[in-house]
């Protein structure tokens, strides 16, 4: 992995994925203490970064590997990701999805063209379900984070971040992003310690699955012992991946872990200070800017704000419970 490989995905996302802004409010710097920079990537393709890492995983196929199809596994967000890029190449996809992913990303995968095989996450293996179905029908397997062509398809955020950054007058600040398997983490290390070295990627993780931050800590990788049961679905794995905690661990910062109630929280803020649409999973950053600013240092931070595909109904229960003092 390497800023040209990248550079070079920003090229094939042109015209393709939206530059995302850096927004800002009041609200929350007096909330957090210093400034607040948020990156909405639920304003992307699909509703999250994920249609990066597609995009850029499915244009670098040769054509006719591509036109076979390609098959992912994801609890919802690479799932879109995928599909919507197999479908502007006009090539099939197949997504594998745990059954109890949001109804609401189940219905958007299959409404952007993939067929869906649903699996229990407690009980099966989506690695071995994937690798099976890949070599039945023929079909590339696009894993959600341990694919360096993924992963620089989400690099092209951080590269992004950079550019926005210098121009708000930001060059040293931590940059905190949502981490499941490091995908989205390890590309934007990857960018900002070639264009913005003052700025450290750091992951955020929900408490009890705080993986990547354990194994950070400890410097080998670690593994959760659930695989399920948290609001944060977007973000949970098993562990970070071969590939991209190498990468983290080189280049990034410590890692952060906030609660459930956080991340509901941190969504009612975004939506009241922001307008903006999040997830649980995709709230996690900006729950650690908010309401952990002692781990967070410097005068100014910027929180990946990495997806918004939420079911109405938790939605509803984080303004609810949130909307009047975010």
């Amino acid at each position: 992995m390497n800023i040209e490989m990248i550079e070079a995905a920003a090229a094939r996302l042109a015209g393709h994925a939206r530059v995302t802004p850096l927004l800002s409010s009041p609200f929350l710097d007096e909330l957090a203490g210093r400034r607040v920079l948020v990156k909405p990537e639920c304003l992307q393709q699909t509703g999250s970064f994920k249609f990066r890492g597609g995009w850029a995983a499915v244009s670098a196929l040769p054509d006719d590997i591509r036109a076979r199809g390609v098959i992912a596994f994801s609890s919802g967000n690479h799932a879109q990701g995928v599909a919507r890029a197999a479908a502007l190449h006009g090539v099939p996809s197949v997504i594998v999805m745990p059954s109890d992913a949001p109804r609401l990303k189940i219905a958007n995968t299959r409404a952007l063209g993939a067929e869906v095989v649903l699996y229990d996450r407690a009980s099966e293996d989506r690695d071995a379900l994937g690798a099976r179905l890949a070599e039945e029908r023929g079909l590339t397997l696009i894993k959600p984070f341990d694919e360096p062509q993924v992963i620089a398809g989400q690099g092209t955020c951080g590269l992004e971040i950079a550019v926005q950054a210098a121009q708000e007058g930001v060059s040293e600040a931590d940059v905190l992003i949502p981490c499941g398997g490091g995908g989205l983490t390890s590309g934007i290390a990857l960018a900002l310690a070639a264009r913005a070295p003052g700025l450290i990627a750091r992951p955020v993780e929900p408490e009890g699955f705080d993986d990547t931050a354990r194994s950070l800590a400890s410097g080998r990788i670690e593994r959760n012992a659930r695989l399920a049961g948290s609001i944060c679905d977007a973000i949970i794995t098993p562990s970070p991946g071969e590939v991209t905690f190498p990468i983290m661990h080189r280049l990034g910062g410590p890692g952060l872990v906030v609660t459930e109630e956080e991340a509901l929280r941190a969504m009612a803020a975004a939506f009241l200070r922001l307008k903006i649409v999040l997830e649980p999973g995709g709230a996690v950053a900006l729950a650690a800017a908010l309401y952990h600013p002692a781990a967070v240092a410097g005068e100014a931070v910027i929180a990946v704000a990495s997806g918004g595909n939420v079911d109405p109904d938790l939605f509803r229960m984080a303004l609810d419970r949130y909307g009047e003092d975010a």
